[in-house]
């Protein structure tokens, strides 16, 4: 090289093994790294910490955002399923009714009688809910008012006839009792 010029840059080779090729004999092995290598080291171990870092937080926000995904998945789920048989219970009220009607005339009998308990049977399984019954306080959420009367002595509306009983799924009201009610 001359003296006025500058080396140039592109490849370096540093020849790391341990027995010299042309001497075959065992190179000394300096114990610690020169300064300019500690740095190097130091360096890459800082950026290796920095993208490991980086990588931990991307993961940890993936693993929460499909925690959440899965939670939403499944609470919607639920909520479709009682939707669900919600809307079947509503159609099957009428029946219900007719059942209710049919054992308060003494006509649910025999077949007809086990075919009625078990539809109840099972629609109280599922989780449908009557309600309404004279002497509760009138709640106009859930009752229907047809007809209304005064009477002393009372601190608010009362149901004092149920004419149709409510019906409740998973805290909707699929049906508002139909009742008379009684106020001061």
């Amino acid at each position: 090289m001359d003296a006025g010029h500058e080396p140039e840059e592109g490849v370096r080779i540093t020849d790391k093994r341990r027995i010299d090729p042309e001497t075959f004999e065992v190179r000394e092995q300096s114990s610690a790294p020169s300064l300019s290598e500690e740095a190097v080291i130091e360096a890459e171990l800082t950026e290796a910490d920095a993208k490991v870092a980086e990588l931990t937080d991307d993961l940890r926000r993936v693993h929460a955002e499909y925690a959440n995904y899965r939670k939403r998945v499944d609470r919607d789920r639920e909520t479709a399923r009682d939707v669900t048989i919600g809307n079947v219970l509503t159609e099957l009220l009428p029946v219900l009714d007719d059942i209710e009607r049919a054992r308060q005339h003494g006509e649910l009998e025999g077949a007809f009688k086990s075919v009625g308990e078990s539809l109840e049977a099972t629609c109280l399984r599922l989780g449908l809910e009557t309600f309404g019954a004279a002497d509760d306080p009138f709640d106009p959420m859930v009752h229907e008012a047809l007809s209304s009367e005064q009477r002393d002595g009372l601190e608010g509306p009362v149901v004092v006839t149920v004419y149709q009983p409510g019906y409740r799924h998973a805290g909707r009201v699929l049906r508002p009792a139909r009742v008379a009610v009684a106020d001061s």
